[in-house]
């Protein structure tokens, strides 16, 4: 790791590391220069994958970060870990039943979230980026941590969170851009708006890092609750996903592995 990032300001190295995962995403997208179609035994092995990783991080980057962080300051050491947690999940509700969106491979007419008169197109980035938004605010709480001087915090912890949700952002990338360009989008406009699902991660990760810097006392409830979004996209929306074509043995066992994947690079850059 540079010596240069590890000086930076914490927020600095939140937007590089939100930089890096939405890069990925980008080239992710970029297989729709290549590719048609996408198999979709593959496509469901990614998403497994990508489910495994979340889940992983949701625990050893931010829950057990957060009830060390309510130890230090005093909270019962369940008690932030347990409120964050929930009040992710009901945000990511709220946003899943407000924010319209179309999941790849449905109809017009299942489209979630309030009625709009949105394109096809613009219904399925606002999908992916549905899940971008908890990936970002995981990162940059990661980072601010480390910044707020949490004493378990690292930053090769921070920083093998990003590695983890960048690799899962592959095939978040090919999920949106290779579906547009399937129904007649150019090969550039594909790619544009693939990569453009994940430009609120180093948004978020921006935002994220700076509450818990500069107010350090919310630090355990961001913790938890970026890993309760985070776990709400996992079941509400990437396990549900690989179950419909048959693959779902195939699905659960690079979920494993993605979850040992993940477990393993945040256990060794601590």
């Amino acid at each position: 790791m540079p010596e240069s990032f590890r000086q930076a300001d914490p927020i600095l190295q939140a937007l590089i590391a939100g930089g890096f995962t939405w890069a990925l995403t980008a080239a992710g997208a970029a297989f729709v220069f290549f590719l048609l179609h996408v198999n979709r035994k593959l496509f469901d092995a990614m998403l497994g994958f990508a489910g495994g990783v979340m889940l992983a991080a949701s625990y050893w980057s931010l829950l057990e970060p957060s009830i060390d962080a309510a130890a230090e300051q005093g909270w019962p050491s369940w008690f932030p870990a347990a409120v964050g947690f929930l009040l992710g999940a009901v945000f990511l509700y709220g946003l899943d039943r407000s924010l319209p969106h179309l999941h790849r491979g449905k109809p017009d007419e299942s489209a979630e979230g309030i009625k709009t008169t949105w394109q096809r197109s613009a219904l399925l980035i606002s999908a992916i980026t549905l899940h971008n938004i908890p990936e970002g605010l995981a990162v940059g709480v990661a980072f601010g941590s480390v910044g707020s001087g949490l004493e378990t915090a690292s930053l090769g912890g921070a920083t093998a969170l990003a590695i983890g949700i960048g690799l899962q952002n592959v095939p978040e990338g090919i999920a949106v851009a290779v579906p547009l360009r399937a129904e007649g989008t150019s090969r550039m406009k594909a790619w544009l708006m693939g990569q453009a699902s994940a430009i609120v991660e180093p948004i978020a990760a921006v935002i994220g890092a700076a509450i818990v810097v500069y107010v350090a006392p919310v630090l355990p409830f961001a913790l938890s609750f970026a890993a309760g979004a985070m776990v709400y996209v996992v079941i509400e929306e990437l396990i549900p996903e690989t179950q419909q074509e048959g693959n779902e043995d195939l699905a659960a066992l690079l979920f494993m592995l993605g979850f040992v994947v993940m477990m393993i690079l945040d256990v060794s850059l601590r």
